[in-house]
């Protein structure tokens, strides 16, 4: 599945072999919930994911992975776009687009978010407070 960004220059892909693995840490890695992730982290989780990128004159500029099993249930994780880019509408579409690709289209959607509650409000997603976690033992 692919868009091009009807007012501006931006097209976003879920083909994986467009991803750019160095873009992608360095983002995550400006993050909160991301900081420490490695390289090899980052490969195995994209390996294993449904991944979404948004690209600009060639570059990535974007990025979200959704974990599921495309019957019942998906888990989107590192939703991000670039400092540079950030302010003109990515993120709603980058929203849009995975709310309309068929792989989660059907699924129930969960996330985490400290400070983007606003965003995913305008795509649906509700305030719940039954979730647990079991964490790994480090």
């Amino acid at each position: 599945m692919e868009w091009t960004h009807e007012t501006m220059s931006y097209k976003i892909s879920d083909r994986k072999e467009l991803l750019q693995p160095d873009v992608i840490l360095s983002m995550l890695q400006g993050s909160y919930w991301a900081a420490t992730r490695t390289m090899e982290a980052m490969r195995l989780s994209i390996e294993n994911s449904l991944c979404i990128g948004i690209y600009h004159n060639g570059g990535q500029v974007g990025f979200a992975r959704a974990i599921t099993d495309r019957a019942t249930f998906s888990w989107l994780c590192d939703v991000i776009i670039h400092p540079d880019h950030r302010g003109v509408g990515l993120g709603k579409w980058l929203m849009k687009f995975l709310c309309a690709h068929l792989d989660l289209k059907s699924t129930w959607v969960g996330l985490e978010t400290r400070d983007a509650h606003g965003l995913y409000e305008k795509f649906k997603f509700e305030r719940q407070e039954v979730m647990m976690l079991r964490l790994p033992a480090l």
